[in-house]
């Protein structure tokens, strides 16, 4: 009897199929790290957390493209930036110290000691707005503004009516079938 010999027959495990069903975000990952990691970028963190780390205000003006470091250290690198204009970049190199701080934080140590601004246009997808859900009856009306009447907070009591309004009408298209 021929014995079987599996060493060079299997494939490798990266390209073995498993016959599950994987998270889109998992095979995004893997495509992505080799990208951001060319970049100095690591796993793309501070791109995808960019507007918690400078706020919204930078981030919708700027974007992270590349971070490097001296040749054989992990601190004091450049971050590379690209900025929305002109004007916007001579501003931001008077905060650069502010969010150089910024950065660091994130980072937990001192990662970056410049910042180098490159004016371009920025790639920020535009989501569109939600549609405006179908107005609401007299009686489901009446009912919102009833279970909404012991709420004192307007802001609280804003938030609550908007909800209020898309269960209503989620409640409404799953009675009709649609």
């Amino acid at each position: 009897m021929a014995t079987r010999t599996t060493d060079s027959a299997a494939p490798p495990p990266s390209t073995r199929r498993t016959g599950r069903v994987k998270a889109l975000a998992s095979a995004i990952d893997g495509v992505t790290r080799p990208i951001f990691g060319k970049r100095g970028l690591a796993d793309g963190a501070i791109v995808h957390h960019w507007q918690t780390i400078v706020g919204e205000r930078f981030a919708a003006l700027t974007a992270p493209e590349k971070l490097v470091f001296p040749t054989g250290a992990r601190h004091g690198g450049t971050l590379h930036l690209r900025v929305a204009g002109g004007g916007i970049a001579t501003q931001l190199q008077h905060l650069e110290p502010l969010l150089v701080e910024r950065v660091n934080s994130y980072f937990g140590y001192q990662a970056v000691a410049r910042l180098h601004f490159k004016q371009g246009p920025l790639n920020t997808a535009v989501e569109p707005p939600a549609p405006e859900p179908p107005p609401l009856d007299a009686r489901e009306e009446a009912g919102l503004a009833a279970c909404l009447d012991v709420v004192e907070d307007p802001d609280l009591k804003a938030v609550l009516e908007s909800l209020g309004r898309s269960v209503i009408t989620r409640s409404r298209k799953q009675r009709n079938g649609g």
